[in-house]
């Protein structure tokens, strides 16, 4: 089972998507056992908070639940603990090279930045940035 962990600044719009994203494809593929998902922040801004309402609905609109999801930094604990840690924009990949220097195994998690709705009020380009990343991951996994 490989353990893929997605980064985004607070862990409540674009890491938490990509959660669930790829844990609602794998499920419908029956390829749940191939993976342990799990999200988190680079920041420590919104511990503990849900997924942001805006975020939440756009999953729900696409059948997606997230309702046990509460936000939490990342750790050097995760470091050794995930296979894949996958950061959303180069602003997440600055600050974690920032957090843990001597680390250079984190992917991004698309070829340009996914789209962040927290300035942009864009939910609709997020999803889309968000299901390209995962539908890439879940080939690779079906591979």
């Amino acid at each position: 089972m490989i353990k893929i962990l997605f980064v985004c600044h607070g862990n409540i719009c674009r890491s938490p998507m990509a959660e669930y994203v790829l844990k609602d494809m794998l499920a419908k593929a029956g390829l749940s056992h191939k993976a342990q998902i799990a999200s988190v922040a680079a920041s420590r801004e919104e511990l503990g908070n849900p997924v942001y309402p805006p975020a939440r609905r756009e999953l729900a609109r696409h059948g997606i639940a997230c309702d046990s999801h509460r936000a939490r930094q990342i750790s050097a604990a995760d470091l050794q603990s995930y296979d894949r840690i996958y950061y959303m924009d180069r602003n997440n990949r600055q600050r974690l090279g920032r957090m843990f220097p001597d680390f250079d195994n984190f992917l991004p998690f698309l070829d340009r930045d996914v789209a962040d709705p927290w300035y942009t009020g864009d939910f609709t380009q997020t999803w889309a940035d968000v299901e390209e990343g995962c539908r890439r991951i879940l080939e690779e996994l079906r591979g």
